[in-house]
C-alpha cells in the first residue's frame, strides 16, 4: 500500500530534486511555459503553485520565503511586479499541463506547463465565447422555463387545431 508516498521522487536524491525543482519553478516564472515530461510537470505544479499564491501578497516575508525556494532574483522580481498583478483575482489553478505525445527516444510522455494567464491564444478564444455569460457552476433554472415554455405554447396549437378539424370533418360529408 502507498501510505503517506505523495511525493514523486522521480528518481533522484532529495538534493537534486528540489535543485531541479527549484530551477524548473524559476525558468516557469520567467519564460511562462516549459516543455518537459508529464511526470516532472505535475511535481512542478505542486511545487509552483504554492510560490505563485505567496507572490500574490507582496511583503518583505514573503518575497523572502519565495526566494529560499527558486535562488533567482529575476524569477522573483517578475513573480511579485508581473505575475502577481496578472493572477491576483484568481484564486488557484495558475498553471495548465498540455500533453503533447511521446519523447522520440525513450517515448517518454511530453508536455507542455504553462501559465495559464499567459496563454494569448486561450484567452483570445474564451473572451470571444463567454463574452456576454456570466460563468455557473450549476444548471441555470432559465433552461428548465424554455422547454417548459415550449411545451405550453404547443399545447394550444395542438387544442385549437382539434376544434377545427371537427368544424372541417361535417363540412366535407
Amino acid at each position: 500500500m502507498r501510505h503517506g508516498k505523495k511525493n514523486n521522487h522521480l528518481g533522484r536524491t532529495a538534493s537534486h530534486r528540489a535543485a531541479m525543482l527549484s530551477n524548473m519553478a524559476a525558468s516557469l516564472i520567467l519564460h511562462k511555459r516549459l516543455v518537459t515530461t508529464v511526470a516532472k510537470a505535475k511535481a512542478l505544479r505542486k511545487y509552483a503553485e504554492p510560490l505563485l499564491t505567496k507572490g500574490k501578497s507582496d511583503t518583505t516575508h514573503s518575497r523572502r520565503t519565495v526566494f529560499s525556494y527558486l535562488q533567482s532574483k529575476e524569477a522573483v522580481k517578475e513573480l511579485f511586479d508581473g505575475i502577481a498583478a496578472k493572477i491576483a483575482g484568481r484564486p488557484g489553478g495558475y498553471t495548465r499541463i498540455i500533453k503533447t505525445g511521446t519523447r522520440l527516444g525513450d517515448n517518454a510522455e511530453m508536455c507542455i506547463i504553462e501559465l495559464v494567464d499567459y496563454n494569448e491564444d486561450m484567452l483570445s478564444t474564451k473572451g470571444a465565447e463567454g463574452a456576454g455569460k456570466a460563468k455557473t457552476r450549476r444548471r441555470s433554472a432559465g433552461k428548465k422555463k424554455e422547454g417548459a415554455a415550449q411545451a405550453d405554447a404547443s399545447a394550444p396549437a395542438a387544442e385549437g387545431a382539434a376544434p377545427a378539424e371537427n368544424v372541417e370533418t361535417p363540412a366535407a360529408e
